[in-house]
């Protein structure tokens, strides 16, 4: 029996025009899944119908996968990214992206315990073996360093940057995703971080203003 939004994933993906390794599909649906009914008792996020859980969280974190794989590319680890998601909540963007790049290393933070164990829970059901997730704060965070740090609709761009900067490795970047980046948000960028590039996205589906923000440490 088929999953009744499968259809419209299928149709989301085409139109990102992503490639994604087999049977990440079927993941993503069954992660939708958990998400529906952990949301019932958990209130893991406030969108509760599962159709408008595939638009407004799947395939927008969906959107930001090819853009995240060309800048691992660029940084020398496309096959094996060492990612921090911050503020990881449900897993989004975390889970998706441990989904589509599975030689990804993603650690998922978040200061709330329950969301913490739902993405372990998440990460043993689909089998996510480098997919792991911490409660803690992450300027408490402790160990390697991150090549990549991400987040979504997490705090303001200085927040993330302050909060973060401890856990990213040299030659690393921070990619933040918003819905759009205000002048004040701009300007508070500290003086000695570098913002190269606002790539705007298209979400299939979802009539609304997307970006991800690129910030590196200036040379």
């Amino acid at each position: 029996m088929s999953h009744p939004h499968a259809a419209a994933l299928a149709r989301g993906i085409t139109a990102l025009g992503l490639t994604l390794p087999e049977g990440a599909e079927a993941q993503l649906l069954a992660y939708l899944d958990l998400i529906a009914r952990w949301n019932q008792v958990y209130n893991l996020t406030a969108v509760r119908d599962p159709a408008q859980m595939l638009t407004q969280h799947l395939l927008d974190c969906l959107a930001v996968v090819q853009p995240l794989r060309q800048q691992a590319t660029a940084l020398g680890h496309a096959d094996d990214l060492r990612l921090l998601d911050v503020g990881s909540g449900a897993g989004l963007p975390g889970v998706v992206l441990a989904i589509a790049n599975p030689g990804w290393s993603v650690t998922c933070v978040d200061t709330v315990a329950k969301k913490a164990t739902f993405i372990r829970q998440v990460g043993a059901e689909l089998g996510l073996r480098q997919l792991q997730a911490v409660h803690q704060r992450v300027e408490t965070m402790s160990g390697a360093p991150y090549a990549m740090i991400t987040s979504r609709a997490f705090a303001s761009l200085v927040d993330f940057i302050t909060l973060t900067r401890g856990r990213l490795a040299p030659g690393g970047c921070w990619a933040a995703m918003k819905a759009h980046l205000t002048e004040d948000e701009r300007q508070a960028v500290p003086t000695d971080v570098s913002m190269f590039h606002v790539e705007r996205l298209t979400v299939p589906g979802l009539d609304a203003e997307r970006c991800i923000v690129w910030l590196r440490p200036a040379d």
